[in-house]
């Protein structure tokens, strides 16, 4: 077959040309803009501004508020992270030993995927509610005095058990993709070899999952810090008194409810700096161990 050739032609760079406008529109403009706002101080109105150069990054990694969140997010995003991941693996694990009916257990599993983040928040607050929600009824008569709109401990469980089962059918997908495409003759040999299916499990098909669980890893981290503003927002906005408000959502409520655009632009220009250097730590570090 004849390979396309585009030399010294203006194609290749016609059909990248849209995606680099993207990037360019809604991430690199934004990321500079954000960068030249952490450095002024702007009044609520943006009439004036005032160039303070480090003061808006001195008084955010100062700021009690900000470190509280920032210890939240680090532990909510790792729950989070681990535990859907944890589910979704175990439930994928189940589905593929599944003979009968698989089709429809495994389209049930994955329904949850079509929930828009907002929507997932909205149905936790429903069944979290103290009127209609089942949950919140279940959690009290086990003698769990469960109030989620005062207590820290409540709240955190609430946005953190909404976040996990949002993402467990996406991590299921890709578990269970992985598990199929482990070769029969492998698994046939695994089960001569070794005849606790437990040890099989993780010391021969575990380890096959390795660039899955790894992907899945980064991309639930991503959704840990980022995707689940839609959740907090709707569920608990924060509360109470901040103590749930995970750095992403902060950024919003400092810039867009208080006002204050060169402090919510420093936190936000800290957060793409705490991702990357964490990305960084990923690739550098834990994918070496990664055998595809």
């Amino acid at each position: 077959m004849k390979r396309m050739q585009f030399d010294r032609s203006a194609v290749p760079y016609l059909f990248v040309a849209p995606q680099i406008l993207i990037i360019s529109i809604f991430f690199l403009w934004p990321a500079a803009q954000a960068i030249k706002q952490s450095f002024l101080l702007e009044d609520a109105f943006g009439l004036s501004s005032q160039f303070v150069w480090f003061r808006n990054y001195n008084d955010t990694v100062l700021n009690e508020a900000w470190l509280h969140s920032a210890g939240f997010t680090l532990i909510f995003s790792t729950l989070v992270t681990f535990l859907s991941l944890g589910f979704a693996l175990t439930l994928a694990v189940r589905a593929n030993e599944v003979l009968h009916g698989s089709n429809t257990y495994k389209t049930m599993l994955m329904w949850a995927y079509a929930v828009a983040p907002p929507v997932a928040g909205l149905m936790g607050n429903m069944m979290f509610s103290p009127l209609v929600g089942g949950i919140y009824s279940g959690l009290n008569a086990m003698g769990w005095d469960f109030n989620h709109k005062l207590s820290t401990f409540d709240a955190s469980f609430v946005v953190i058990s909404i976040s996990v089962w949002k993402q467990v059918s996406v991590n299921f997908i890709f578990f269970l993709s992985g598990l199929q495409g482990i070769p029969k003759s492998v698994q046939e040999a695994a089960s001569l070899d070794c005849g606790s299916p437990g040890k099989r499990f993780w010391t021969i098909t575990f380890p096959l999952l390795a660039p899955t669980t790894f992907f899945l890893i980064v991309i639930n981290i991503t959704y840990a810090f980022f995707e689940t503003f839609g959740i907090i927002d709707v569920t608990t906005r924060g509360e109470p008194a901040g103590t749930t408000a995970t750095l992403v959502y902060k950024v919003f409520v400092d810039g867009f409810i208080g006002a204050d655009l060169g402090g919510s632009s420093a936190q936000s220009v800290i957060l793409m700096l705490m991702v990357l250097v964490l990305t960084v730590v990923q690739f550098r570090f834990i994918e070496r161990k990664i055998h595809y």
